[in-house]
C-alpha cells in the first residue's frame, strides 16, 4: 500500500513535509488499529512516532559505540596489571571493607 504521510520535522520546527511512503498491508493494518484504537490521531502521527523512536535508537546506538571506543582506547593505554598485582589489590581492597564493616580480616 502506497501512501503520503505528512512527517512533521522536530528539527525545523514542527515544519510540515509531505513525503511518499509504501507500507505492506500488514503495517498499514496495525497503524490503522492504533488510530481506531484511539492511540495516534492518524496513521501519519503512527509513523512520526515511529520515526522518532528509530531516530532516538540510532543516536543511542551511535553514543554506546563512541563510549565503547573510548574504553576500548583507556584499556589499550593504560598500565597492565599482573595477576598477582591484582591479587594484591583486590586482597588490600576487601580487608578495608571488611574492617570498615566491624569484620575480621
Amino acid at each position: 500500500m502506497r501512501l503520503t504521510a505528512v512527517l512533521l520535522s522536530s528539527t525545523l520546527g514542527l515544519v510540515a513535509v509531505k513525503s511518499s511512503i509504501s507500507l505492506t498491508d500488514e503495517q498499514h493494518a496495525f497503524a490503522r488499529a492504533l488510530v481506531e484504537a484511539g492511540r495516534y490521531s492518524s496513521v501519519s502521527a503512527v509513523l512520526q512516532q515511529g520515526v522518532e523512536l528509530l531516530r532516538r535508537r540510532v543516536d543511542a546506538e551511535e553514543l554506546e559505540t563512541a563510549a565503547l571506543r573510548e574504553l576500548l582506547s583507556r584499556r589499550r593505554d593504560a598500565e597492565v596489571v599482573s595477576a598477582e598485582r591484582m591479587d594484591t589489590l583486590l586482597g588490600n581492597m576487601i580487608a578495608g571493607k571488611r574492617r570498615a564493616h566491624g569484620l575480621p580480616t
